[in-house]
């Protein structure tokens, strides 16, 4: 009987890792399809960075309810899956508990601060699942949310609900076989949760309560190698992500609107024609069309995101009924992306689709909405900046297909030719003085 789970269980880790390690690699190609963006500077503050905001959390305790209970669940599921190494051992030595006679007394005081935790992240998943179901706070309700991504959050926190319920009454089912002398269960102390789960099964025999604590380690581990394989697939990849997305963040003043060389480039040597070089290539595209034109931090910000909504809820274009919603650039963005992925792996290579993220999955009238007032940059937890792929896009849209609102094409007529958005020649724009004098 041991030998059979040993090699089922070795079994199904193995497939769990194989199919895991190869979605990561598509992920890392598909990022990498974006520009090359030069990230290396001021290590020592990107590290700080990536320790406050997506260990530490920074930025989610400006709503400190939600941050404690999102922490709970975040701490807790990690933790509690430093369990999976003595699983894992266990599974394929087929001990019991096989850290239990080595640390002693401080085994069964680690499981008891596990199941406390596990505790915290039921609670705060529980709590979770009314805000978005039964109070329906409004930015976990908005039209983008519809569909699979709404039923992806709410099967994330239903299944973490069920793994932890799991772990409690594995170890209630343990404790009752080890009063009862059960065979090849190891005696610890009683576990500070489960021991109080404990006469919910106390009438069952020796066998039925084997087949539940069995069952319930089998189910525990199958769900924690299905939830890691889930992982690439849901907005719960910002577990993993939000490390790196933190590191590689902007460290420059938020304000701060990133400038296109190539224009610069075309500017100077209008000016200085003496410092073109003989040599010198078109740019091949203005701003960002497709995904391919935006950069691997634009990409990797794309399935970073949490949709927490809290960029969309900050946005004052939204605010106002504006159909721009930050946090669908970003799904938008990373939908894209998965679908450029799959023609690649369909076709080895990518082949042209008729589609683009410009027009086929954000429309002018989204782009036109944006006041650059950096709000959804501010209020994103894991530093994702929606901003950055709404000015590229709308750099292309102007740049290439010069569609822009009247107002703004006066306001470009201005500055290219009185270098200033006001209608009067460098010459003129101080003869308000004489009306004051």
């Amino acid at each position: 009987m041991h030998i059979a789970q040993q090699i089922l269980f070795i079994v199904c880790a193995a497939a769990a890792v194989f199919f895991f390690t190869k979605k990561v690699k598509e992920l890392r190609r598909n990022i990498l399809l974006g520009r090359d963006e030069d990230i290396s500077d001021n290590k020592d503050q990107r590290w700080r960075n990536m320790i406050l905001l997506a260990l530490g959390q920074k930025k989610m305790f400006k709503k400190p309810v939600p941050a404690f209970l999102h922490l709970a669940v975040y701490a807790g599921f990690i933790i509690i899956n430093i369990e999976i190494l003595e699983i894992f051992i266990d599974g394929i030595t087929g001990a019991h508990r096989i850290f239990a006679p080595v640390l002693g007394g401080l085994y069964s005081f680690l499981v008891g601060f596990f199941e406390v935790l596990a505790l915290l992240v039921l609670i705060g998943c529980v709590v979770f699942l009314i805000r978005r179901n039964v109070l329906k706070v409004r930015r976990l309700n908005m039209p983008e949310l519809k569909g699979w991504p709404g039923n992806d959050a709410n099967l994330i926190l239903i299944t973490e609900v069920v793994l932890m319920s799991f772990f409690l009454i594995m170890n209630a089912a343990d404790l009752n076989l080890q009063q009862m002398g059960g065979e090849h269960y190891t005696r610890t102390e009683p576990f500070w949760i489960s021991q109080h789960l404990m006469g919910l099964f106390s009438g069952m025999s020796e066998g039925s309560l084997v087949a539940l604590e069995r069952t319930c380690w089998w189910l525990h581990i199958i769900g924690v190698l299905l939830f890691l394989n889930y992982l690439p697939y849901s907005k719960h990849l910002h577990i993993i992500l939000a490390f790196p997305n933190a590191y590689y963040a902007k460290l420059v003043p938020q304000g701060e609107v990133k400038n296109m060389q190539e224009i610069q480039n075309e500017v100077l040597y209008m000016m200085e024609p003496d410092k073109a070089p003989a040599d010198a290539a078109a740019p091949t595209r203005f701003g960002a069309k497709d995904v391919m034109d935006l950069s691997w931090k634009n990409l990797l910000d794309a399935y970073s995101c949490t949709e927490c909504g809290r960029c969309s809820a900050s946005c004052p274009a939204n605010m106002t009924g504006k159909k721009l919603s930050p946090r669908k650039i970003m799904m938008d963005t990373r939908d894209r992306l998965e679908e450029v992925g799959k023609n690649i792996n369909e076709n080895g290579e990518f082949k042209e689709d008729g589609k683009s993220l410009l027009h086929d999955y954000i429309s002018v009238e989204e782009l036109r909405a944006c006041t650059t007032c950096q709000a959804c940059v501010e209020a994103c937890p894991v530093t994702i900046d929606p901003l950055d792929i709404i000015m590229q896009l709308r750099r292309n849209l102007i740049m290439e297909e010069s569609s822009a609102p009247q107002e703004w094409n006066l306001m470009f007529g201005n500055v290219e030719n009185n270098m200033a958005p006001w209608k009067f020649s460098p010459d003129d724009r101080d003869a308000w003085v004489n009306d004051v004098n």
